[in-house]
């Protein structure tokens, strides 16, 4: 990825707010890299050098800065400047995909070869996906050292370290100090108790968090999922163990809450978290990208922070889309709330959402939904799909389409909110014809070409100025 040395001194020099994380700067005499707006006394130009990530700058031998904490930055989006296998790729390492399998499974996953895999990553982030890989849990690590008194062995289990050997090892090889030592340079913890933790997940302002939160409340699964007084609560399962996480407005960053017993899965809820809430979003570059359309310019200026509400679980969400076919959007959360209640586990007063085990021989049609749907239930719980993520969204919307009853609306949907693309686009909606004028949906298709590659947002936007919700669930 190649960058603007003038543009990033400029940024460097004022440090600029809205370039936090879309570079990084590393300082030769120090072997030190740091955010753009790192307080520290600016160095000479002639002993800085700039790269398009963490990852990169660790791969040329520097140092995380103690001082601006580049572990806490709102990190390098996803898809700004990068190919969409690379996108893809990272949301994949999001979810641990290099964890127990190597860079050979990854690149078979995405459909190219692993050659071609890291040299993308090299061209685009500076870093092969092991290094991106190693940062991103290192970073993690730092993060829960500075904001948690989680021991040390927790630490590691939590940031994906195989030991607590290893996880010193990097720890020594990438800050020049032992953990042990850097947590001494924290002057307060805030005091967790086990198997509850507290952390800020920063954001790119502005951030429509009312927003937000109104879209996820008006399709909430009752006894899974509520939003009351700002703050969106819900049960998760993971691993066979069951908790809940809490999630509030901070400054400039989400304020998560997670209970949960199994420290080893706290990396993973976090990522899941920022997928849900949209958490690797550049307003600035999508609303560049819609300022002149005369279509989506007003509406991106009224609400330039919007983001695109994600899931926390692919699979349940595709059931709620299911559900929400021809129907109103409560409705739709009704039924939900009905399946919930039937064959999902208590939790507390709560409940957890049913697996798919349980849903794929569950009579679900006890519960009003039409035996169509409760047929497309039942084989979407049965098929082979991951959810994790769509590591090749053309073939994953291909097998969608082949259930019957999943057309090209409610897969374009899933792609959107379950598997994170930016770039799905529901032409069929009547919503989005209806706020376009569009006759058709080839006729919206056609228009929407100029929104890529972001047509997600150009979406949520649309539909946000639009107060019928017939075809939003």
């Amino acid at each position: 990825m190649e960058l603007d040395r003038e543009s990033c001194q400029r940024a460097r020099k004022t440090r600029d707010p809205r370039f936090d994380g879309r570079f990084f700067i590393a300082v030769k005499t120090t072997a030190i890299y740091c955010r753009p707006i790192c307080p520290a006394p600016s160095p000479k130009e002639e002993n800085v050098e700039y790269y398009p990530s963490a990852a990169a700058a660790a791969q040329a031998g520097y140092r995380p800065c103690l001082r601006c904490r580049p572990e806490a930055s709102p990190g390098t989006p996803a898809w700004l400047g990068t190919s969409a296998t690379v996108s893809r790729a990272l949301r994949l390492i999001e979810e641990s995909a290099l964890d127990e399998d190597g860079v050979e499974s990854l690149a078979q996953r995405l459909g190219v070869g692993s050659r071609h895999l890291r040299n993308l990553f090299v061209a685009h982030l500076g870093a092969p996906p092991v290094t991106v890989a190693q940062t991103r849990r290192s970073h993690f690590a730092k993060k829960l050292i500075d904001e948690t008194d989680l021991p040390f062995t927790e630490i590691a289990m939590a940031a994906g370290f195989g030991s607590i050997r290893r996880f010193n090892f990097v720890f020594r090889q990438m800050y020049g100090r032992s953990p042990g030592e850097l947590r001494r340079l924290i002057r307060k913890r805030p005091a967790c108790r086990a198997g509850s933790y507290r952390l800020r997940l920063p954001f790119r302002p502005p951030y429509e968090w009312q927003v937000l939160l109104e879209f996820l409340a008006a399709r909430a699964i009752p006894g899974v999922e509520s939003v009351d007084d700002g703050v969106y609560r819900r049960t998760i399962e993971l691993n066979g163990a069951a908790g809940e996480i809490e999630v509030s407005l901070g400054t400039n960053a989400l304020e998560l809450q997670v209970a949960f017993p199994e420290t080893r899965m706290l990396f993973l809820i976090v990522e899941r978290v920022r997928r849900l809430f949209d958490l690797r979003a550049d307003p600035q570059s999508i609303e560049s990208h819609f300022r002149n359309d005369p279509v989506l310019g007003h509406r991106v200026r009224k609400r330039p922070g919007l983001r695109v509400p994600g899931a926390w679980d692919g699979f349940e969400l595709a059931i709620r889309a299911i559900l929400g076919q021809q129907i109103s959007v409560k409705g739709a959360s009704t039924l939900s709330g009905r399946i919930a209640r039937a064959y999902g586990a208590p939790f507390g007063n709560r409940t957890l959402f049913p697996s798919r085990e349980i849903l794929a021989r569950a009579p679900i049609e006890e519960c009003g939904v039409t035996r169509a749907r409760a047929a497309t239930i039942r084989a979407l719980a049965e098929s082979d799909l991951t959810w994790e993520s769509a590591a090749q969204p053309t073939t994953q919307l291909e097998r969608l389409q082949r259930i019957a009853g999943i057309g090209p609306w409610t897969a374009q949907y899933i792609a959107m909110r379950a598997f994170g693309e930016p770039d799905a686009f529901p032409g069929g909606d009547l919503v989005l014809q209806r706020a376009t004028r569009c006759r058709n949906t080839r006729e919206l298709e056609i228009q929407s070409e100029s929104w890529r590659p972001w047509r997600s947002y150009a979406a949520i936007h649309l539909w946000q100025g639009v107060k019928d919700d017939v075809g939003v669930c």
